[in-house]
């Protein structure tokens, strides 16, 4: 079951949100720490952010397996950008122990239809080269390239 996230979720949102930035920490130690993307105010305060929704999978018991993080973004009266409204997932992630089971391509899904159901132009999304799992995720899914990022470390 898809849903929105509500207070009770916060304990397993937390255990996912470590285990995603120990992924980004394992990839580019140089850039990641090992911890949370948000505290636990943090997150209690995006709860009730209807601009940011978490959609979360629950399995049969109501216990979380994966969550969608995502952000409403419209861009207006820019010089440069064409009046447009984006739903941009900033961060997705199943528990370790239940990836290969759908559970991302169900939340992926989800939040491809919020975006439709709030009148979005696209949805966007990062994913770090460090990160090849989640960038063949992505590409099974349909997304292609928008932009891409490019660093020289010094």
């Amino acid at each position: 079951m898809i849903r929105r996230a509500i207070e009770k979720d916060l304990p397993k949102i937390a255990d996912l949100l470590s285990q995603v930035c120990l992924v980004h920490h394992n990839g580019r130690p140089d850039i990641f720490k090992i911890g949370r993307k948000y505290t636990d105010e943090q997150l209690k305060v995006l709860l009730k952010d209807e601009k940011r929704p978490i959609l979360v999978f629950a399995d049969e018991k109501d216990e979380v397996l994966g969550y969608c993080f995502c952000i409403l973004e419209e861009h207006t009266d820019s010089t440069v950008l064409t009046d447009i409204k984006t739903l941009y997932i900033d961060d997705l992630c199943i528990d370790e122990g239940m990836r290969g089971k759908h559970i991302g391509k169900a939340l992926y899904l989800a939040a491809v239809q919020l975006a439709r159901d709030l009148g979005c132009y696209n949805l966007t999304l990062n994913v770090w080269s460090c990160n090849p799992t989640a960038l063949r995720f992505y590409e099974a899914c349909g997304l292609v390239p928008q932009k891409i990022g490019m660093e020289l470390i010094l």
